[in-house]
């Protein structure tokens, strides 16, 4: 029974941010970051257990105070630190990753005060306890700072300062903090609220997150010679889709780094030339003969191998055609 209490306690809180990590199809979330989530999570209860003893020392505070209006303040407040930090750092720019590290850091949070639970009730509490405990309080505080960390990236882009930003985001996680722990429903009935609601709004908001980036990113890639253009006169830094380059170029070796923009350059290069020929043979044109084409996707290729899936996946967002699709040019200029 004790094993089936410590799986209540970790799993689901686990699985769920694991879900989370592997909807970020363009490798935004970074593994050291979110483990720094995760640890000031877990530092963040011994701060404000901490911090209750100093009080306590002092004042007497109604228990019922304590839980409902007194800890959604502090524990919010506390588990904010390390988004602010982030947001000022500017080590979140997307509101995928601003989702997953807030949530690892509520995941940290749930993960260390279930700990505590295990130590102090043992054996004593029940399987519902641990069922609502494990899967009702873990995935509410998780959930809290994940709404925390993405209205704080949304106030952000739409260019509030951190601190502001922050603090909108602050008052939505007490209130819902507040409002688990009044307890309107009973335990049970309230945990599958939560199970169901937390993880089917993340979800959604992620699918719909990575459309809308796959979409401004096409947006700004809509004319592939304009792009092109920047991209040789260095000015591609100048764009969002620059910056997004930027944001991944720290995730890998200063080799990789270049040939991701000789992929994207080749790439873009041979998708104009694609279009344009398949624009030409729509007007009756025979498209011109070049006598570099197939080297250049020869190299495309080799390209390709040498960033590998990672690297591939990294920098799909700015690319719209694959590389089957450009092979077939070579096809059709050999025709």
């Amino acid at each position: 029974m004790f094993i089936i209490n410590v799986a209540f306690s970790f799993l689901p809180v686990l699985l769920f941010l694991a879900c989370l990590f592997l909807l970020d199809r363009f490798r935004l979330v970074e593994v050291k970051t979110l483990l720094l989530c995760l640890v000031w999570g877990i530092l963040s209860v011994l701060i404000i257990l901490l911090f209750n003893t100093l009080i306590s020392n002092w004042i007497e505070i109604d228990f019922q105070i304590q839980t409902r209006y007194v800890a959604p303040v502090v524990e919010e407040l506390i588990k904010g630190v390390v988004i602010l930090y982030l947001l000022r750092k500017k080590r979140i720019g997307f509101l995928v990753d601003a989702v997953i590290y807030g949530f690892a850091t509520g995941a940290g949070f749930a993960l260390m005060e279930n700990v505590l639970y295990l130590f102090t009730i043992g054996s004593d509490a029940t399987a519902g306890t641990w069922i609502v405990r494990g899967i009702g309080t873990a995935i509410m505080h998780g959930g809290c700072t994940g709404l925390l960390a993405l209205i704080s990236i949304t106030a952000i882009t739409r260019d509030h300062q951190a601190v502001p930003a922050t603090a909108y985001g602050f008052v939505l996680a007490v209130i819902l903090h507040s409002g688990f722990n009044h307890f309107v429903l009973p335990p049970l009935i309230q945990t599958l609220v939560i199970l169901t609601g937390f993880p089917t709004i993340f979800i959604l908001l992620l699918i719909l997150i990575n459309k809308n980036l796959s979409g401004w990113l096409e947006i700004e890639f809509s004319s592939e010679v304009e792009i092109l253009s920047m991209i040789r006169k260095g000015a591609l830094k100048e764009t969002r889709a620059g910056r997004y380059l930027l944001s991944i170029r720290e995730r890998f070796s200063h080799e990789t780094v270049v040939d991701l923009y000789c992929y994207l350059n080749l790439y873009l290069e041979l998708s104009i030339k694609a279009k344009r020929n398949l624009m030409l043979k729509e007007n009756g044109i025979k498209p011109p003969y070049e006598a570099d084409l197939s080297d250049k996707l020869n190299e495309l290729r080799h390209i390709r191998k040498r960033i590998g899936p990672i690297g591939e996946a990294a920098i799909s967002p700015l690319i719209r055609m694959n590389y089957r699709d450009l092979w077939k040019l070579n096809q059709l200029r050999q025709k």
